[in-house]
Parts: structure tokens; sequence; C-alpha cells
């Protein structure tokens, strides 16, 4: 387990540096069909079937009191409280959503913050609830679609390679 998180811990530093690099150098694609078929779905012809849309109602139902109505996040975000916990973080790309794969931002939500770290062996004081009993996993996915469809283009390939880059590392280490 050690030996999993430091190489996780090493790559996910190699693939945030790398991807900072990217983002500062890059221009937006022109493709703008997205992240593929093993990612989050961006956007439908349809918006009664479009999960950012559904997303959108369902965030401002369920995170936005903490993360902002314009996913701003909290002031101060990245200063622990007297509790010790850090304030809701901005989910736009100021924030640091984006650094993380999409089944951590899954399980994140749905499992909570502690409870989604601790199964990958990290403590962590995280303020973010469970969302498991209040909101279903296909719900939970289109506010995560959401969320990405606000990013500029080259944040979503950055974050879509890191979720492609995580789950080869899952399926190398089975």
């Amino acid at each position: 387990m050690k030996g999993y998180l430091l190489t996780a811990i090493v790559l996910g530093a190699a693939a945030f540096g790398g991807g900072w690099m990217m983002l500062k150098a890059s221009k937006p694609s022109a493709d703008a069909g997205g992240t593929g078929g093993a990612e989050l779905a961006l956007a439908a012809a349809d918006p009664a079937t479009d999960p950012a849309t559904r997303g959108a109602q369902l965030y401002q139902g369920n995170c936005a009191a903490c993360h902002g109505a314009k996913l701003e996040g909290q002031a101060d975000w990245q200063t622990p409280g007297p509790d010790g916990r850090l304030p809701a973080p901005p989910h736009d790309e100021s924030g640091h959503t984006w650094h993380h794969s999409d089944d951590l931002l899954f399980d994140y939500t749905k499992l909570g913050g502690q409870a989604a770290l601790a199964a990958q062996g990290i403590a962590f004081n995280s303020g973010m609830p469970a969302f498991s009993d209040i909101l279903k996993d296909q719900e939970i996915r289109d506010i995560l679609a959401f969320i990405k469809s606000t990013w500029p283009e080259r944040v979503r390939e950055l974050q879509a390679a890191r979720t492609k880059a995580e789950r080869l590392q899952k399926e190398a280490n089975k």
C-alpha cells in the first residue's frame, strides 16, 4: 500500500507539473467534443437530456450554499479555519477541482471528503459531507458534468488526461 501511495503521489505530482506547464502554454482546442466516452458528457443537443443542464439545477440546490452560486467557493478557501478544515473551494478553473480525476471527484461527492480520501490511505480533515443519501449516482455525475462544462477546453483536456492516467494506473495495479 505504501508503495502504491508513493507511486500515486509521484505520478500525481508529475501529472500536475506537466499539466500546469501545458495549461500555461496551450491554446483552446478546436475539438469541442471533449473527453470521450469514458469521461462525463459535457453537452447534448436536447437540454432535457443534457447532463450539464440537469447538473446546473442540482448544483444550485445541493452545492451552491457552500461552493457558491457561480462556483466561486468560499473566501480564503486555502486557509484552514479554527476547526482545521479548509473552506469550500471554488469549482471554476481558479480552484483545484480540475486537478482531480473523475473517479475521485465522484467518490468525494458520494462518500464525503474524509471517507473518499481515507479509502486511499490519506487522512484529511474535510468538511465535505457525503451525498450518497441525497443524490443518485447519475445526479452526482450530472453535477460534475455541469462543473466541468464551465472550464475552458484546455482545462477539461488536462483533467481528462489525469482521469485516464489514474484509471490506467489502477488497471496496472490489479
